[in-house]
């Protein structure tokens, strides 16, 4: 069963996350890949996000995709049961993972039961483009990035921190240019989707 928890800052929904994990039987030990944030100035999202997993038990292995060899990425993702990617920049983040041919094999395991974790970038390459997201994010870190097809998991185009500062102005415009377009599901900071094969459901957190 693919099963996706999608969401815009993981901090921000960590009683959600903690729920679905004890239903879920998830296990303890998750593989954090925060590549994303490599191009960002601003990180704190990242150690936010370890100190929740910290907070609820889990074991986290960090694999940055951007410093280790292509053997190593797949056969570390190859073993994962729990697979968390964090937010920064969607298209650096798209860049490394296809340059260690990672999307196929993570698709392969999400459909063998692998549970991914998405947040903010994370979240919005499970689309199959993520060209909509260049309002939000700067392309042009992604100097190797030569299409803009992503992992294709959803029928949706998620759209993190609407209303949210530091993204009011950004998201306000990605849905003013792209939402006659595109299916966009727009998530503030502390609501999560969940995906469990084609059931999609809206988690809100307090």
């Amino acid at each position: 069963m693919k099963q996706l928890f999608l969401c815009s800052y993981f901090a921000g929904v960590k009683n959600l996350f903690k729920q679905y994990a004890s239903k879920k039987q998830l296990g303890k030990h998750v593989l954090f890949i925060p590549t994303a944030g490599n191009v960002e100035e601003y990180r704190g999202y990242i150690d936010e996000a370890l100190q929740t997993f910290a907070d609820l038990g889990f074991q986290v292995e960090v694999l940055d995709v951007s410093a280790c060899d292509r053997e190593t990425a797949q056969a570390k993702i190859f073993q994962s049961k729990l697979l968390y990617v964090s937010g920064g920049n969607t298209f650096y983040l798209l860049q490394e993972l296809k340059k260690k041919q990672l999307l196929s094999l993570i698709k392969e395991q999400v459909a063998d039961g692998m549970v991914y974790v998405g947040e903010s970038a994370g979240a919005i390459i499970t689309a199959k483009d993520i060209d909509y997201n260049k309002i939000m994010d700067d392309k042009a870190v992604a100097k190797e990035l030569n299409d803009t097809e992503a992992l294709n998991e959803v029928d949706f185009y998620v759209l993190p921190h609407v209303g949210e500062e530091p993204f009011v102005e950004s998201t306000q415009a990605t849905l003013d240019t792209y939402g006659d377009q595109l299916n966009l599901l727009s998530l503030n900071n502390r609501q999560a989707v969940l995906v469990e094969d084609e059931e999609v459901k809206i988690l809100e957190g307090g």
